[in-house]
């Protein structure tokens, strides 16, 4: 147990500071003039991909590569996980998470006073507000979108692992399944999916991060619940089904 608690550790530290990461300091356009530009949306949401298919095939083998709450709560609904693993697991998580934005925190001070006075900022997430495009989705929307996309990010892990699938392809399918999720909503709520993601960066901003935290919690287990169940009674083959096949 302890070898998972820390793969579960590590592979969340990796997606706070990867995915994060990447948003905080490398998704701003800067002076054309300098020749450079941001990695931009688009970028920031393959890095998030990519931190959880290279920990898929890191550690995955060792603690089945939760990384996130709802995950490890949708996997309980699903039937593929243990109940009396799941407290050491979310705490596991969390503790990744936050030493992540620790992390980010430190190295970002390092070029001075972090601003967090705005919404989004440190990568938090937020609804109600007009970050991107000038448009901002309600409390309900946000809600919503959370619930749909970690409900069908459940069904493509629990699909993805299933034993009539090839595992081997397993970490591209569920890397790239949560990049299509943060290219969907970034503009929405700035994407969680994962409370644990969510909580480490509100920890260290305040204010309204921390306010907002709930529904950020809420919505995603409510979704990983949702999926898990679809999956494992609508989805799943049994056993009657194998031999008819």
């Amino acid at each position: 147990m302890i070898k998972k608690l820390f793969a579960e550790f590590f592979g969340t530290f990796w997606l706070v500071f990867g995915g994060c990461g990447s948003a905080i300091f490398a998704s701003q356009i800067a002076s054309a003039s300098n020749g450079q530009l941001g990695i931009l949306l688009l970028g920031v949401s393959l890095a998030f991909g990519l931190t959880v298919l290279t920990m898929a095939y890191a550690v995955g083998h060792i603690s089945g590569g939760h990384f996130n709450p709802a995950v490890s709560v949708g996997l309980l609904a699903g039937g593929r996980f243990s109940a009396k693993d799941l407290v050491p697991y979310v705490a596991a998580q969390c503790v990744g998470a936050i030493a992540a934005a620790g992390a980010l925190y430190t190295i970002l001070s390092g070029s001075g006073t972090p601003d967090f006075s705005g919404p989004g900022a440190f990568a938090t997430n937020f609804y109600g507000e007009a970050v991107y495009f000038g448009k901002s989705y309600s409390m309900s929307a946000a809600f919503l979108t959370e619930f749909l996309l970690t409900a069908f990010f459940l069904i493509i892990i629990l699909g993805a692992t299933d034993k009539f699938a090839n595992g081997k392809f397993a970490g591209i399918a569920i890397g790239l399944g949560l990049t299509l999720i943060h290219l969907i909503s970034i503009p929405i709520t700035n994407t969680s999916v994962n409370p644990a993601r969510s909580l480490s960066q509100a920890v260290f901003v305040g204010g309204n991060a921390m306010s907002q935290l709930w529904l950020f919690w809420v919505a995603p287990i409510l979704g990983g619940i949702a999926g898990g169940l679809i999956y494992r009674f609508l989805l799943q083959r049994n056993g009657m089904e194998e031999l008819d096949s």
